[in-house]
């Protein structure tokens, strides 16, 4: 357990158990000390860069006024700021001027005669990483671990800091416990062990957008294994969703409970944006409510770091995530897919309406079916935060010239006479594997999905066969399985390597657009979001 910072702890100071913000404040009132930032302030931190500023906040004695003073390396005071110890909570919060990228700072903070200081403080972008077993993966059991872990001392501007694994009934004010306090990044604390610390996903994304933007980024990794949705979800959020009541779940998959003890204390931090890397336990517990679940999740976070940051975390909060990779070939379950397509709330790409200002990394052709850690748990991490990082760039960064989405179809032509269905992408394709299963074409009601092979792939086409589906064509999707092709060999991908991403479509028939005419022997079908008949799988 890990109490916030504080001058020269008397003994046993550590061995302390504080469950809330309340009984943190009479532990201290036993010890006699008065004075402290909360747990998650240390030496080494980044804290948010401008334009907003950062939330600096901790404890003292009820009543009493703390002086908040952040210098510069040689001693020179940047700037001050006052703030009012709170009753009954006896915590003190104060928001710094926003400050430009740089270091390293000096901060401390003061109350009568005390005072506690941190030191080598960098300002930067704060980024903070949640989710299951895949994210709290660590750079120890990754490819390439070995060359990761020596290149970690060339990097000794991207901060990490990890929670605890932990869980609560009620929302706490502060983390009960921190397993790795602000660190400079070592061989040693990103590849502690096995599931433990750093995140492998959260260093490399971190570590990319350092190589990127050039400046010091802080990476906070909150995650737990195994968990659903539903654990990282208030109340309120669930609600949203009408799956609050969940009495046959325990542990860490009880709703709420990670919230509770994992998120809500960090909700005064300053962030400039969130990875998630979760949904593998949803395959298995409410899969086809996670369409609303996620994007709850996201608009709830949203608002809670909004206002509990004073609004210095943007209310768009950046928010990326990983879809799901693989887990078992040729299983005839298909759960894995639906949760793919639920991760974007139906709509098959992000950013969308439904869940605005985020970004996807595709990962079904990331599989390691010899992963010693399980099939579900693949080793390339790499590729995963390269697309994530892509995305953050676009979306979080606004660089209008990454592209960051594999392609996605945007018509359909139905050639009758000759049963050939033609789409046109987004994007210039690269075809890897003429897979005679990626696409799949429903032709009655109900839904009976049969094959579409690929006969050509043209610059921006593919035109699919439709043997056994005459004239008519409800609804169209591509890798829609669990294990949809072997390590980066899907059917399609851009010319940057992306990957298409799986989708589900109803097909309408309709005339030709404009600018688009079709003749007597075509028929133009409007491509829909899956739902109705093609969802009925």
């Amino acid at each position: 357990c890990l109490c916030p910072v504080f001058p020269t702890p008397p003994l046993g100071f550590f061995s302390l158990l504080f469950a809330s913000c309340q009984r943190r404040l009479r532990s201290l009132l036993i010890l006699g000390v008065m004075l402290g930032f909360a747990s998650y302030y240390g030496h080494h931190m980044v804290l948010q860069k401008e334009p907003t500023g950062a939330v600096v906040w901790g404890y003292g004695e009820p009543g009493a006024t703390v002086t908040v003073v952040l210098s510069g390396d040689g001693g020179l005071i940047v700037m001050k700021k006052t703030a009012r110890v709170e009753g009954p909570s006896g915590t003190w919060t104060t928001v710094l001027d926003p400050m430009d990228q740089g270091g390293p700072y000096t901060l401390m903070a003061g109350q009568g005669s005390e005072n506690v200081t941190l030191r080598d403080i960098y300002f930067g972008d704060v980024w903070l990483c949640s989710g299951q077993s895949n994210m709290v993966m660590t750079v120890l059991q990754i490819v390439n671990a070995s060359r990761e872990l020596a290149d970690a001392a060339r990097y000794p501007y991207v901060r990490i800091f990890a929670a605890a694994p932990a869980r609560s009934d009620v929302e706490l004010e502060d983390l009960e416990h921190v397993e790795l306090p602000w660190s400079i990044p070592t061989a040693e604390n990103l590849g502690h062990g096995n599931f433990t610390h750093f995140s492998a996903v959260c260093w490399l994304l971190g570590r990319y957008l350092y190589e990127a933007l050039g400046y010091p980024i802080g990476l906070v990794e909150a995650a737990w294994g195994g968990t659903p949705i539903e654990a990282w979800s208030s109340r309120r959020a669930l609600r949203a969703c009408g799956t609050s009541q969940h009495p046959h779940l325990s542990g860490p998959q009880t709703p709420s409970v990670l919230w509770n003890a994992m998120i809500h204390p960090l909700l005064n931090m300053t962030l400039r944006g969130v990875a998630w890397y979760q949904g593998e336990a949803n395959t298995l517990l409410h899969t086809d409510l996670y369409n609303c679940t996620f994007p709850a999740l996201v608009a709830d976070w949203r608002r809670a770091f909004h206002a509990a940051s004073a609004g210095q975390t943007q209310p768009l909060l950046p928010f990326g995530f990983v879809q799901l990779s693989t887990y078992r070939r040729q299983s005839p379950d298909d759960s894995f897919a639906r949760l793919r397509w639920h991760q974007t709330a139906d709509l098959g790409v992000v950013p969308n309406a439904r869940l605005p200002g985020t970004f996807m990394a595709v990962a079904m052709d990331l599989c390691d079916e010899s992963s010693p850690y399980g099939s579900v748990h693949p080793r390339d991490k790499q590729n995963v935060a390269h697309r994530l990082q892509l995305g953050a760039r676009a979306v979080a960064y606004g660089e209008k010239d990454v592209v960051f989405q594999g392609p996605y179809p945007t018509r359909a032509i139905l050639e009758v006479t000759k049963g050939l269905l033609n789409l046109t992408y987004s994007q210039e394709l690269v075809c890897r594997q003429r897979d005679t299963r990626a696409f799949e074409v429903c032709c009655s009601t109900p839904c009976r999905w049969l094959p579409a092979p690929v006969v050509a792939v043209g610059s921006r086409t593919v035109t699919l066969a439709l043997a056994g589906c005459g004239r008519l064509v409800l609804a169209l999707r591509y890798a829609w399985a669990e294990w949809p092709c072997d390590y980066q060999s899907c059917a399609l991908y851009n010319t940057q390597g992306l990957p298409a991403p799986p989708f589900i479509l109803d097909a309408l028939p309709v005339g030709g657009t404009p600018g688009h005419p079709v003749s007597p022997a075509e028929k133009e079908l409007l491509l829909l979001p899956g739902s109705g008949f093609s969802q009925g799988i």
